[in-house]
């Protein structure tokens, strides 16, 4: 229950400084062309609301050409599905057919040239990219850029079953996609290796492998959500008091290499071969100052023997780069634009049966934060998520924003308005759409629980 709610108030938190973000940008543009907004809230209100505020003395602008602040109601809805701002003589989600029966007045949407029109719509993912940007440069900022170099991961990687089907195997180092070195500090570097033909890879410290890469690969390692992690060779960062290491003799700084004849480079291979001797004596070799020395010890019946093991980061070298103020923005720029990319580039996969059986809902977003608060990965995440938030509001689809965009469009190029009862059936039709996703995704998130 604690984890569950730690996920939730981190997905909370994340969507609520998207939304109010992306909706400012539609507020600021409106404000700027004096176009009136009736609302901004963050998450929905049918029926009641959590948190309202207007202000006092607003100002009386029916005569007027312009709009101001003061004609805002600011609040919190209690339906967390995001938020809007509800934008005078506008058709949205609000679906006020009152409105735009009285005659239009110079501070509404409709009544201001087809390009200030098309700004307001695109500011919304404008500043959910530019957040991004900013959340990217940050973290260069302050905490820099850290990471394991592959070729000093001397272990190599541990591999999904997925992967070690296609020919991949546990210690291999991946080296290249399609003959390009494979840059760990770019976050692509995964999409790349399983979207290239070939992955060259270095097995048993010697051997150069090229590996095929089978055709929407992708697809089958959303069954394993993964495709490898770094393997953790077993050094002993401690022993607890009165339990089998210690009695055996172990000390900090040990690695251990064998039970009985069998090598354990890594800590799956150990804690499987523990557990087959659960309750009985077990021969171990470790690597004390780069000489090896065996000792006699006895497993617990839970598998266990007592050790605390290093961290990955103090078994490999972690490289950091830092960035100065200056140097992050480039930095949060290229992060973002890459990003950015892989996402679209991800997309062309949703159009396929497979994907389809992929999208996710909260559930799935919410299961993308780590179980205990860590502000590191929490900026990440809210980054990734922005950026992807930036992607799907562009798509033309009515009732988002890209499908606002491509009827304004339509009328720059074609000097035609579309007709507001049109507009009216397209929204309809957009949201329905919308709704049905948001039930799929959702719905395909409570499956994968209850049956996976």
């Amino acid at each position: 229950m604690e984890v569950f709610l730690i996920k939730a108030a981190q997905l909370i938190a994340a969507l609520a400084l998207l939304v109010i973000i992306h909706e400012f940008g539609h507020y600021i543009f409106a404000r700027i062309f004096g176009i009136k907004v009736e609302k901004f809230y963050l998450f929905f209100d049918p029926w009641f609301s959590l948190f309202k505020y207007k202000p006092k003395k607003s100002a009386q602008n029916t005569d007027s050409s312009r709009a101001t602040w003061r004609d805002t109601e600011y609040g919190i809805g209690w339906l967390p599905l995001g938020g809007y701002v509800k934008i005078a003589g506008m058709i949205d989600e609000s679906m006020d057919k009152e409105q735009m029966a009285q005659p239009a007045q110079p501070w509404e949407f409709r009544s201001k040239p087809a390009y200030q029109r098309l700004l307001v719509m695109v500011a919304g993912v404008l500043m959910n990219f530019i957040l991004a940007i900013i959340i990217y440069a940050g973290i260069a900022w302050h905490w820099g850029e850290k990471y394991i170099p592959v070729e000093q991961a001397y272990e190599g990687m541990d591999y999904v079953d997925t992967a070690k089907a296609i020919g991949f195997r546990d210690g291999d180092i991946p080296l290249l996609a399609d003959g390009k070195k494979l840059d760990m500090t770019n976050g692509d570097y995964l999409l790349k290796m399983i979207e290239s033909d070939t992955v060259t890879v270095l097995r048993n410290h010697k051997d150069t492998i090229n590996i095929a890469i089978p055709e929407n690969f992708i697809f089958q390692l959303n069954e394993d959500k993964g495709f490898f992690t770094y393997r953790l060779p077993v050094f002993v960062d401690a022993v607890v008091k009165g339990e089998p290491a210690e009695e055996a003799g172990l000390r900090e700084g040990d690695r251990i290499i064998k039970v009985d004849t069998v090598e354990t480079p890594s800590y799956c291979e150990f804690v499987a071969e523990l557990s087959k001797r659960s309750g009985k004596n077990a021969g171990l070799t470790v690597l004390r100052d780069n000489k090896p020395a065996t000792f006699s010890i006895k497993v617990s019946d839970a598998g266990k023997i007592g050790i605390q093991l290093k961290p990955i980061t103090e078994v490999y070298p972690v490289v950091t780069r830092h960035y100065s103020f200056i140097e992050s923005i480039p930095k949060g720029w290229e992060l973002g634009t890459c990003r950015l990319v892989a996402y679209v580039n991800s997309m062309k996969y949703v159009a396929t049966a497979e994907g389809a059986k992929s999208l996710g809902g909260f559930g799935a977003i919410g299961s993308m934060f780590p179980e205990r608060w860590n502000w590191l990965s929490f900026w990440e995440i809210t980054a990734f998520l922005s950026v992807a938030l930036a992607f799907m509001n562009i798509l033309p689809i009515p009732a988002l924003d890209g499908g606002h965009i491509m009827f304004l469009l339509y009328e720059i190029i074609s000097r035609r308005k579309p007709s507001e009862k049109f507009m009216e059936y397209m929204q309809v039709a957009g949201m329905a759409f919308l709704i049905l996703l948001l039930l799929y995704a959702n719905g395909n998130d409570i499956y994968r629980f209850l049956f996976k």
